[in-house]
């Protein structure tokens, strides 16, 4: 949007994680001419107190909007080319912010990690992005960034390695430490909410392709149960945001042409290791997947240490395996805590990403990596800690 007062608007800025996005954005604009941006919020107070916190500067402005004043979310919108939203969950503070984008042709990304509001807001709204000239880019933080991207790197090795892509790709978690976001944990919360209140929309969740209207592949793994597995030598645990990660990997294939094939199978797991003790662990992740919105989860708003963030850090495995036996694999690592501190600066590079690299893409609702690429992976390693490795 030409008229546009700001770059970006940042909005949930006095949260948890949007107080590290704006932190991100107030010290890593690295280029000459540098992006303008604000940050929105219920209180001003509190957005001046962030500010100050932070260390932006003290002319940098405020807005106030919040998701119960539709007009007040209308006037944020119109001054922003982009809008960059924390405010979760998506389905119940979400809807007018990104409906408000799509209307006014503003740019729109956000963590969304809620397949059924997203799946809803696809079916509604994709023909008025396309019409008004909105990107939209969902799942913009660890779910689903570097998970999109692992698939997109290790099938470029396939290529060069093997002449095409495959049709099997796994994903499986080597390691990780970080704390679950509340924001991830009130997601669930409502998401769990929603199908109590409506069992049709069982269907929907349980569907791999429901992010991908029109289009129907092939039957994938389960990958609901403990599994032991003679590629890995190891025991292997459901992963938690397979969920939405492996939806997100489907419609990026879709978006960019199907270049993984429409045969495409793809699935997460947790390495647990060998042995009895292996087994033992996958069990015992199958029993923290399952407390993980209990009682004892963070609330939104709430989040771990400087120091806990720091020590955080996450190790991906993907092998696209051909169906003459090569295997061709690569990892994805990230130091600092995967949902706060790394989530903040992957949806930041996501946001000035868009802006500065994505002249070419156009209205409607697009995932990180189908819209943005090799210039994301570059953006990711250059700027946010993140390296993309081929591995022997």
């Amino acid at each position: 949007m030409t008229s546009a007062k700001f770059d970006i608007v940042v909005y949930g800025a006095t949260g948890f994680t949007g107080q590290l996005v704006a932190e991100y954005l107030a010290t890593h604009d690295r280029s000459e001419t540098r992006l303008t941006w604000a940050m929105a919020g219920r209180s001003r107070d509190k957005l001046a107190k962030v500010r100050d916190a932070i260390g932006a500067p003290a002319d940098l402005p405020l807005i106030v909007a919040d998701s119960s004043d539709p007009r007040s979310i209308r006037a944020m919108v119109d001054q922003a080319r982009l809008v960059l939203t924390t405010v979760g969950p998506y389905q119940l503070y979400g809807t007018d912010v990104l409906t408000a984008c799509v209307a006014a042709g503003t740019d729109y990304v956000d963590l969304c990690g809620e397949p059924l509001w997203m799946h809803q807001m696809i079916e509604n709204y994709q023909a008025r992005a396309e019409h008004s000239g909105a990107r939209v880019l969902f799942s913009c933080g660890f779910d689903s960034v570097p998970f999109e991207l692992g698939v997109l790197f290790v099938q470029e090795q396939a290529k060069r390695v093997v002449g095409a892509p495959q049709a099997r790709v796994k994903g499986r978690i080597r390691g990780m430490s970080g704390s679950l976001s509340g924001g991830t944990a009130a997601s669930a919360k409502a998401t769990a909410a929603a199908l109590t209140a409506d069992l049709s929309l069982v269907a929907i969740m349980k569907d791999p392709f429901a992010l991908t209207p029109g289009f129907k592949g092939p039957k994938q793994p389960p990958a609901n149960r403990p599994l032991y597995e003679e590629d890995f030598q190891s025991w292997t645990a459901p992963f938690a945001m397979a969920l939405v990660n492996t939806r997100n990997v489907h419609r990026a294939n879709m978006l960019m042409g199907f270049p993984y094939g429409q045969d495409f199978v793809y699935d997460e797991m947790v390495l647990t290791g060998d042995g009895e003790q292996g087994q033992a662990n996958a069990k015992l992740v199958m029993a923290a997947n399952a407390e993980k919105t209990g009682p004892n989860a963070p609330r939104v708003g709430e989040g771990p240490s400087k120091e806990m963030r720091d020590n955080g850090y996450f190790d991906l495995l993907y092998v696209a395996a051909s169906p003459d036996g090569r295997r061709v694999r690569a990892s994805v690592k990230g130091e600092g805590d995967p949902g706060y501190g790394l989530t903040a600066k992957m949806i930041s590079e996501c946001a000035v990403g868009l802006l500065r690299d994505g002249a070419g893409v156009k209205g409607g609702f697009w995932t990180p990596g189908a819209a943005l690429g090799d210039s994301l992976i570059k953006r990711l390693v250059d700027h946010a800690g993140l390296t993309f490795t081929v591995e022997d």
